[in-house]
């Protein structure tokens, strides 16, 4: 068979890791963000980053009845019939694939794509891959006067909207919902982006977007790296048997040099036994990568990591590239993303990340929620409405075994609902949000808040709260949501957050704000990051995933 040049795999605008946590905690008095007006802004904003630049070829047409013959030659293609009539429609039926009667290079490009459906972590197979591989390898091996055959160009687009569907849109909306994802689809006009591809020369081809969020290239490519590891290293576990430190010599010394060599992170002499400086430093750069503290040691904590099996590690790419499949693929404004496994806060402005901070999220049994949401107001010296569930399991106990409970912990009993007293943390340095809250209205209850519990910030593992998402950077944060009110200055939110009286104040302008879980991504220095699995929620998926049993 003719050699194909490979495909051209496209790096998109620059995002970083998303995500974001839950907070159950009552403000209630804001109304709730409809789910379909919310799917509908965002999909209008994300289908404006694909856009439709129409083929110039229209020489060679086909009769649309074509596409009937070919949908009962191949039935299992029926749910992309609309899809292919509606892009031959725009065209008014003229080939794609073919220009003076040859094949263009996209076709093999596409074909190779289809072929090597694990490169993407996609284990479902497409139907009549290799008929279509065939009829590839027939258009390239003829020698007689060449023509297009509408055979080979309706299976090729019906080909590339089934692989779109698997490989930038991802499985379905019931899947990533069994999953607890709430963050809002992508949708995406594929026809249009079809259309792009195509009409781009291949001298151009670095330039074609493909419409999935950048990280997922990203982890393509340490997906192959892994995979090659596999294949080729045994990764038996390294055992130490006693503490190590610099200067120390050990036959272990050298394995753990090697193993970190393989992973990137060491690039000295992997045969020395003794502890270097090369080696503290490639150690402090794999626990940074893993979310560990950095003190450059290999503790018991670090070899686990170094021991985790790369069939595991394959596994949790392949997860989260499926995952980026359902972000989208820019934002053009201002956003906040919280990465609940990362336990990070970060700041954008467009692509650029401005700055991040640490955040302490739900404790495994108070998970935090998946959603995206508009911060709305900001809220100084707050009050604290103490959720029902804590009313019930915490504050009634205490207050049976102490009358005085209230008064000790600046709470006041606000009345009565649903057959529980309403408890208010009056405002003050100890309330439990802290000096300042971040409200961004939805059904979940959720906000990001200041805290008194200043040390939690400095453990490696944050899983802490009731499912609020406390932050580590508070003033900051409210200076840069208020930085459109140049009357917001530093003194003044410090006087606002110590006044010890509630000051709403409403934004001039919404903020996005996304609560994701991605246990795997690639940060600025373009390392690959690994984190546990605080909430289990990587098998579920990775299960549907490798069965190819999962809905598309």
């Amino acid at each position: 068979m003719q050699n194909r040049l490979k495909p051209q795999y496209i790096i998109l605008l620059i995002l970083s890791v998303l995500a974001l946590s839950n907070c159950k905690n009552g403000s209630k008095k804001h109304h709730t963000l409809k789910a379909d007006s919310l799917k509908k802004k965002m999909a209008k904003e994300w289908t404006k980053t694909i856009p439709g630049n129409f083929s110039n070829q229209t020489e060679l047409v086909f009769d649309s009845a074509q596409i009937v013959t070919f949908m009962q030659k191949h039935p299992d293609l029926t749910p992309y019939e609309q899809d292919l009539r509606n892009f031959y429609r725009k065209r008014k039926f003229a080939y794609a694939w073919y220009e003076k009667g040859i094949l263009i290079e996209q076709a093999g490009n596409l074909n190779d794509r289809l072929m090597n459906l694990q490169n993407e972590g996609i284990y479902k197979g497409i139907p009549y891959q290799k008929d279509l591989d065939s009829l590839i390898f027939d258009s390239h091996s003829k020698t007689q006067i060449k023509k297009p055959d509408v055979g080979t160009e309706l299976m090729l687009t019906a080909q590339y909207f089934a692989f779109s569907k698997v490989a930038f849109r991802g499985m379905s909306d019931s899947v990533s919902r069994a999953v607890n994802w709430f963050l809002p689809r992508k949708k995406i006009a594929y026809d249009d982006y079809l259309d792009t591809l195509l009409k781009k020369p291949s001298k151009e081809a670095s330039n074609i977007n493909e419409p999935v969020y950048r990280q997922y290239d990203l982890l393509k490519n340490f997906l192959a790296k892994y995979r090659t590891l596999e294949a080729h290293e045994s990764w038996e576990p390294i055992k130490i048997s006693k503490k190590l430190k610099p200067g120390d010599s050990s036959a272990v010394v050298a394995l753990i040099k090697t193993r970190l060599y393989k992973l990137e992170d060491f690039k000295g002499d992997t045969l020395s036994n003794i502890f270097d400086d090369e080696l503290k430093t490639a150690i402090t750069q794999f626990q940074q990568r893993h979310g560990l503290s950095a003190d450059g040691l290999p503790g018991p904590g670090t070899v686990s990591e170094m021991n985790v099996p790369l069939k595991s590690r394959i596994k949790q790419i392949i997860v989260n590239m499926e995952r980026c499949r359902w972000l989208p693929v820019s934002l053009n404004s201002e956003y906040l993303a919280v990465n609940i496994p990362e336990f990070k806060l970060h700041v954008y402005r467009g692509d650029s990340l401005l700055w991040s901070c640490n955040v302490v999220v739900g404790q495994k049994v108070h998970q935090t929620v998946i959603f995206y949401g508009e911060m709305q107001y900001v809220v100084f010296s707050p009050y604290w409405n103490v959720p029902e569930s804590i009313v019930r399991a915490e504050v009634l106990p205490a207050i049976r075994s102490n009358r005085n409970y209230l008064n000790e912990h600046n709470m006041v009993m606000a009345g009565k609902e649903n057959g529980l007293p309403i408890i208010q943390q009056k405002p003050g340095p100890s309330n439990s949000l802290g000096l300042v809250k971040f409200l961004f209205p939805n059904s979940y209850n959720i906000y990001l808040h200041d805290t008194p519990s200043r040390s939690l910030f400095g453990e490696s593992s944050r899983a802490f709260s009731h499912g609020c998402i406390r932050v580590g950077e508070p003033a900051k944060l409210a200076s840069f949501v208020l930085n459109y009110d140049s009357t917001w200055t530093a003194p003044r939110i410090n006087k606002a957050m110590h006044l010890g009286k509630e000051q709403v104040v409403k934004l001039k302008k919404k903020l996005p704000v996304f609560i994701a879980y991605f246990t795997a991504f690639t940060d600025r220095n373009n390392l690959l990051n690994f984190r546990k699995d605080i909430y289990d929620r990587d098998d579920q998926l990775a299960s549907m995933i490798m069965s190819g049993t999962g809905q598309y």
